[in-house]
């Protein structure tokens, strides 16, 4: 006959303890310095992919404010900046102002859009950096653009206007992709060819 008993129990495993350090060890100190980077670098992640889709909002406003054929006119992208990039907010910024009730103090909404407001149109005055919308290779590129990748943008043309003087412009980055470098080794090489006909008796 079979033995009825079922041999050695397994004993359930209890829960491991948690270790408790001393507040003033090496090691609680350890702890503590991995806690504070981990916060920081969680801090630096999402501040990096709010700028990144801050910037994704603004380079795809000027993706769909592109001619159909063409570039824009320095003039254009001066309306297009100050009369819509500008002005995109003030729809929402009065309708909170009319919600208020009179004698109540402001919204943090309508406090945050104003704010938003000021700051942008300080960068414009100081000088706002923009795809130069105004190059033909840039623009032809930005045609290409699938709207996500903003590592494709970094290797545009870039310029900075001045709200004060619509005609000032300072290249700020002048492009890495071939077909700007390209263009502008030959403009480069026309302007040489010109000074060297122009030296000619």
């Amino acid at each position: 006959m079979a033995p009825t008993g079922t041999g050695k129990s397994t004993a359930s495993s209890k829960p491991k303890k948690e270790k408790v350090f001393h507040p003033a060890s090496r090691k609680a100190g350890q702890l503590a310095r991995h806690a504070i980077r981990k916060g920081r670098l969680g801090n630096l992640a999402s501040k990096r992919t709010h700028k990144e889709n801050s910037l994704v909002d603004l380079y795809g406003f000027f993706y769909h404010a592109l001619p159909e054929e063409g570039v824009l006119s320095l003039e254009d992208l001066h309306h297009i900046i100050n009369d819509v990039w500008l002005t995109r907010y003030d729809d929402e910024l009065e309708s909170e102002r009319a919600a208020r009730r009179k004698g109540r103090p402001k919204s943090v909404k309508e406090v945050k859009l104003e704010e938003l407001k000021l700051r942008e149109a300080d960068v414009y005055r100081t000088g706002m950096e923009v795809i130069d919308l105004t190059h033909p290779p840039t623009v032809e590129l930005l045609r290409r653009w699938d709207q996500k990748e903003i590592a494709f943008i970094q290797m545009l043309r870039f310029i900075r206007v001045f709200s004060p003087d619509t005609t000032l412009v300072v290249l700020s980055r002048p492009g890495k992709h071939c077909t700007i470098t390209e263009s502008a080794k030959h403009a480069i090489d026309a302007d040489a060819m010109d000074v060297s006909e122009e030296a000619l008796p």
